[in-house]
C-alpha cells in the first residue's frame, strides 16, 4: 500500500478516548474467552491494529529451538521467519527496547525482500517487545503504515501499542501453556492407544488410522474442526482397557468362547474406568469413547445395550472408524476385505450396527479415508486383531 498524495483513498483518524476504551474492552474479553493459541494471535494482531490505526499488525514470537523470529499472524502475508536477531524487530527484541521509524527504507535494519516480493511498501514502522510474567520478551508486536494524515506513528502510539503488548503478552503465555498441555496430552493419549493396540498385537498404524478416520467422519457429518480434532485425539484410546485383558483370550486366534467374549467385552468398562475421573476435556471425550465404541444403533451392543442416540455421537463415529479399519486391514486369520464388500456392509448394517448418520458421512468422506488408509498402510500384517473386536 502506498500512503502518497496521490492514494485515493481517504486517511482514517485517531480513535477518541472512547473509541479505544471500546476496542480494549472488547478484545481484552474475547482474548480472555479463547484457549487457541491462533486465534489469541489473531486477536493480538486485529486489536493493536486498531488501537494505532495502522494498516497492518503483526505478531512475531521466538522460536528458541531453531533461533529464529517467526509470524504467526502478519495481515496479508504467509508465515515468515528469520533468524534471531535480525530485522528491526530481532532488534527491538535483543535490546528489550520498542523502535519505531518514520521510513523503514531509510534504516538499514529493514528487510525490503518481502516488499519487492509482494508490491507493498513499507514506510513507518513500530516494533515493541513484550514479555510473559516472569519478564521474559516471549515476542514482539510490530504496526506497519500508520493510516492517519501524519502517516507515521506518535508517542501515544507507542504508549497504545505498549498497553496493548504489556496486556497480550501476559494472556499470551497463559494459553502457550494450555496449547503446550493439550500438545503434551495428545501426546499421551496416542501412546497410550499404540500400547493398548501393541497388547493385542495390533499395530500402530490402526491407532493412527482410526484418528484419523474419526476426523474425517466429524466433519462429514458438519461437526466443526476444533470438535473434529478433539475426535482425533481422543479416539486413540478407544480400546485402551486392553491392558487387562489376559493374553490368553486377548492373542486367541479362534473364535472365543462365551465366557471369554464375556471377558473381552470387560475392556469397554475398564477404558471408561481409567479416564473416567479426569476433568480435562480430552480426556472425558477418551472416557466415553472407550466405554460406548461397541455400542450398537438397534440397541444390541456392549456393554450397556445404549440405542440410537443414547449413544454418544463420539461412540458411534469411533465405532464406524474402528470397524472400517478392521474389516480392511489383513490379519492372520482373514485377509482385507474389497472395498465393495465393505461399503455393502455398512449399507446393511446402516440403522443396525451404526447410526445412519454416521454412514451417510462414510459414503461421503470415503475419498479422504482411503488416501488416509493408503498413506498409513501396514508394513507387515502378521498382526492379531481378535475377530470378537468386530461384534
Amino acid at each position: 500500500m502506498s500512503l502518497d498524495a496521490d492514494d485515493p483513498r481517504p486517511y482514517k483518524e485517531d480513535l477518541t478516548p472512547e473509541q479505544m476504551l471500546e476496542v480494549i474492552f472488547d478484545y481484552t474479553a474475547k482474548i480472555a474467552g479463547e484457549k487457541k493459541l491462533q486465534n489469541v494471535l489473531v486477536l493480538m494482531a486485529n486489536m493493536g491494529r486498531e488501537m494505532v490505526v495502522a494498516d497492518r499488525c503483526t505478531v512475531w514470537l521466538i522460536d528458541a529451538l531453531r533461533g529464529e523470529l517467526f509470524t504467526v499472524v502478519a495481515h496479508g502475508v504467509e508465515e515468515i521467519r528469520i533468524p534471531y536477531g535480525s530485522g528491526l524487530v530481532g532488534a527491538a527484541i535483543c535490546s528489550g527496547e520498542p523502535i519505531f521509524i518514520d521510513d523503514a527504507y531509510f534504516d538499514e535494519r529493514h528487510n525490503s525482500d518481502n516488499d519487492r516480493k509482494t508490491g507493498y511498501r513499507t514506510k513507518a514502522i513500530m516494533t515493541i517487545p513484550f514479555r510473559n510474567n516472569e519478564g521474559e520478551i516471549i515476542g514482539a508486536y510490530q504496526a506497519i503504515n500508520k493510516l492517519t494524515n501524519a502517516e507515521v506513528f506518535s508517542k501515544q502510539d507507542l504508549e497504545y501499542l505498549s498497553l496493548a503488548a504489556a496486556y497480550s503478552g501476559k494472556s499470551l503465555e497463559s494459553v502457550m501453556l494450555n496449547d503446550e498441555i493439550m500438545e503434551t496430552q495428545k501426546e499421551i493419549i496416542f501412546t497410550m492407544g499404540e500400547i493398548g493396540e501393541s497388547r493385542s498385537q495390533e499395530t500402530g498404524h490402526h491407532v493412527r488410522r482410526v484418528a484419523q478416520y474419526s476426523y474425517f467422519l466429524a466433519l462429514g457429518l458438519g461437526l466443526s474442526e476444533r470438535e473434529a480434532d478433539l475426535l482425533r485425539s481422543a479416539s486413540p484410546m478407544h480400546d485402551i482397557g486392553k491392558v487387562a485383558i489376559p493374553d490368553a483370550i486377548l492373542h486367541k486366534p479362534d473364535k472365543l468362547t462365551v465366557e471369554e467374549f464375556e471377558h473381552m467385552k470387560t475392556h469397554t468398562l475398564i477404558g471408561y474406568q481409567l479416564m473416567r475421573n479426569s476433568r480435562r476435556e480430552l480426556l472425558q471425550a477418551a472416557a466415553t469413547i472407550a466405554l460406548q465404541h461397541h455400542e450398537k444403533w438397534d440397541g444390541s451392543g456392549y456393554p450397556q445395550g445404549l440405542k440410537g442416540e443414547e449413544i454418544h455421537l463420539y461412540g458411534r463415529i469411533t465405532a464406524v472408524a474402528d470397524v472400517f479399519d478392521a474389516l480392511g486391514s489383513a490379519r492372520v486369520y482373514k485377509p482385507a476385505w474389497e472395498l465393495e464388500r465393505i461399503i455393502r456392509l455398512f449399507d446393511e448394517e446402516r440403522g443396525r450396527h451404526f447410526d445412519p448418520r454416521v454412514v451417510d458421512a462414510f459414503m461421503k468422506m470415503l475419498p479422504q479415508m482411503l488416501e488416509v488408509r493408503d498413506r498409513e498402510a501396514d508394513v507387515s500384517s502378521d498382526h492379531a486383531h481378535n475377530p470378537a473386536d468386530f461384534g
